[in-house]
């Protein structure tokens, strides 16, 4: 487990490093606000960008607790290569970008590495649903506070994924039943 962790690290800190490919991408744009306080708790992946870290993962979640007023406790998780499977467990730290309305953060898993974590949409009126996606437009999350989403709401998200320059063609939606 460790080694996949350390994989990702390093491919994550790379990617904020040297940038991804030299693909020129028009500014993300993310939400104007986003109530900190009601975006902790649990939210389950809807659907994801493919990417090394989360090979063979199901139920994928992801659970957001405070440690100071700019600093989240985050705790990704997942059921590895089948729905029953063993659960296996990622702890780091999201560190609000200042200025950004708490809409940009950097995540950290493993120090002193940290990695885009942009809130591109979300439901302001009830926080049921968030989009969270990087500059490069590599990866990119689409998470609900249950774990189905209604696939009117799937299918708009994914056009205003797109609109925003993620090749939503390779959206994978999340096993969990």
């Amino acid at each position: 487990m460790f080694m996949r962790f350390f994989k990702y690290i390093i491919m994550i800190s790379l990617t904020a490093l040297f940038g991804c490919g030299g693909e020129n991408y028009a500014p993300l744009e993310t939400v104007e606000y986003v109530d900190i306080q009601r975006y902790l708790g649990k939210w389950y992946e809807i659907a994801h960008l493919p990417n090394s870290f989360q090979k063979g993962c199901n139920c994928s979640t992801a659970e957001y607790s405070l440690i100071d007023s700019t600093t989240l406790r985050v705790i990704n998780s997942c059921n590895k290569d089948s729905i029953n499977g063993k659960l296996d467990q990622a702890k780091g730290k999201a560190f609000v970008v200042e200025n950004s309305g708490n809409a940009k953060l950097r995540v950290q898993f493993f120090w002193p590495f940290r990695g885009d974590y942009w809130i591109i949409e979300l439901d302001k009126n009830n926080y049921s649903y968030a989009v969270v996606g990087t500059p490069s437009r590599k990866y990119l999350w689409i998470l609900a506070r249950a774990p189905e989403m209604e696939e009117s709401l799937y299918y708009s998200l994914l056009e205003k994924c797109k609109a925003k320059g993620f090749d939503t063609s390779k959206l994978e939606k999340t096993r969990c039943r």
